[in-house]
């Protein structure tokens, strides 16, 4: 699959990244998004002041909110807003599409009505359209400042594998390929869970050893989810999966990361939310995940505590000490499994 043209649906920090990198690489880049002075600031100054500001986009990188003319040409379209809004979003992509043009996911979110991931959203409104999802431990405001990174293309089609590898491979970002499509966007997703209880456990000055558990038990709990969904379990030993989950849970430039901190200092969630002025996609993945997980029966400990802390007031430092007081259970429980611990 050859590419030449592309466009990028979303406004935002990781939309930007990306179709600035696209742009660099040579190729027409079209980024729509709804806000009409973003656009011309990228126009005008190569600049998005609200989402990477004092970052220089490439000059080429061309704005717009004429939906039709970002699409029109693309063989590759990436689908970067936020998950409430994406359902919506494609359905407006949909009548505008014409055959042979790819699509890519870059939403790190679950929608609310059925349990759909963004790559079954796609799958569902835009039939007879190839569908990828790009995920990874990919801090946009590092990327755009061109420090090393790595991502994942996840398809089921081998030639948009490849086409998204070269169309957005470069000296400072890295593309490895997937065929775990669900598995990678899954991962993409619960890893916010867990980003927002590393966020109030570093805030609550905890050591080392207790930021290290909660990490990689965040690993077992997620991976134990994801399998159950069908998933992979050696997709989370990738950077899709570990990989994402360590830099989401540990930098300062994570949302959900700064939303568990702002909690941990004792503000509220609406408090942490506004003070934050960005989509936080972890606080509705929680909720999700925590009814998903009750009703199918999956221990998950770590989500149980986060819910009661967001949604129920309850003291965050409740989170670590319920976890010393569960169940005891294997350390990787697909080497050994529970019921043969005492075998």
């Amino acid at each position: 699959m050859e590419v030449t043209q592309v466009a990028v649906i979303g406004g935002g920090s990781f939309g930007t990244a990306i179709a600035s990198i696209l742009a660099t690489n040579g190729m027409v880049t079209r980024q729509w998004m709804r806000n009409p002075q973003i656009a011309e600031a990228i126009n005008q100054q190569h600049e998005n002041p609200q989402y990477l500001p004092d970052v220089v986009l490439h000059s080429s990188l061309e704005a717009t909110t004429d939906l039709a003319h970002a699409i029109s040409g693309a063989q590759l379209i990436f689908v970067s807003v936020p998950s409430k809004s994406f359902r919506t979003v494609v359905q407006q992509v949909k009548p505008l599409l014409q055959p042979g043009q790819c699509l890519i996911s870059t939403t790190k979110g679950i929608e609310p009505d059925g349990f759909n991931l963004m790559s079954q959203v796609l799958i569902e409104e835009c039939p007879g359209h190839s569908v990828a999802v790009l995920s990874g431990p990919n801090l946009a405001k590092e990327i755009g400042r061109k420090q090393l990174a790595a991502t994942v293309v996840a398809s089921s089609d081998g030639a948009l594998r490849t086409a998204v590898q070269d169309a957005l491979g470069c000296d400072y970002f890295r593309v490895y390929a997937s065929d775990d499509m669900y598995g990678v966007e899954l991962s993409g997703a619960l890893k916010n869970i867990y980003a927002i209880v590393s966020g109030f456990i570093a805030a609550l000055g905890m050591g080392e050893n207790t930021k290290s558990m909660i990490i990689t038990r965040s690993l077992a709990e997620m991976s134990r989810f994801a399998v159950a969904q069908g998933a992979n379990p050696l997709t989370f030993l990738g950077l899709a999966g570990v990989g994402d989950l360590v830099v989401t849970c540990m930098s300062p430039l994570s949302r959900n990361y700064r939303v568990g901190y702002a909690i941990g200092e004792g503000r509220t969630l609406e408090e942490a939310v506004e003070e934050l002025g960005e989509v936080a996609e972890g606080v509705n993945t929680l909720r999700y995940i925590n009814t998903q997980s009750e009703q199918l029966g999956i221990y998950m400990p770590l989500v149980k505590g986060a819910y009661a802390v967001l949604f129920a007031d309850v003291d965050p430092r409740l989170v670590a000490k319920e976890l010393m007081m569960g169940e005891n259970t294997s350390d990787v429980e697909f080497t050994l499994a529970k019921s043969d611990i005492g075998v």
